[in-house]
């Protein structure tokens, strides 16, 4: 597995998880329904985003990893966000994708914590995050609104 930069060959293997709707259930993005939508995605998003990567197996996207830095005040932090399809689901590639992020992510962003907000049905990314060292630090209750609902989150938190 490697993480990379992300291409436009790269777009239909982006539309294969894009456009399912378990694996867009825990995100805050609806499923994709247009090939537009996602070439919409690569150019407005990926292409400008600092830490935006493909999760790779040989030449197969399979997912997305992203680190996002803080500003201001929260500089000394970033948040980490990914996606994987559905089809490689419990196979580990998750775990060792965000393995692989933090490897290089708190050098390459010069951040001191990394964390991750997550819902409280997707058991599946607590144990991935756990697996990499994570610590659930707290409940956010009405955190946040996702699909037009008010969500409770949990965060986690990984310490340079």
């Amino acid at each position: 597995m490697i993480l990379r930069m992300f291409t436009s060959a790269d777009i239909d293997d982006f539309m294969e998880r894009a456009t399912d709707d378990e694996v867009a259930k825990y995100m805050m993005w609806n499923t994709y329904t247009s090939r537009s939508e996602a070439e919409s995605f690569f150019t407005n998003i990926i292409e400008k985003h600092p830490w935006f990567r493909a999760i790779c197996l040989g030449e197969k996207v399979i997912g997305s990893i992203s680190l996002d830095k803080g500003k201001g005040a929260h500089s000394c932090k970033a948040e980490l966000g990914y996606v994987i399809a559905r089809k490689y689901w419990g196979k580990g590639f998750a775990t060792q994708a965000v393995h692989l992020a933090i490897q290089t992510g708190f050098s390459d962003l010069n951040v001191d914590r990394i964390e991750a907000y997550v819902d409280l049905g997707n058991i599946g990314s607590q144990r991935v995050l756990e697996k990499n060292g994570f610590r659930k630090e707290a409940l956010l209750r009405n955190w946040i609104i996702q699909k037009e609902t008010v969500k409770d989150r949990f965060v986690y938190a990984l310490l340079s």
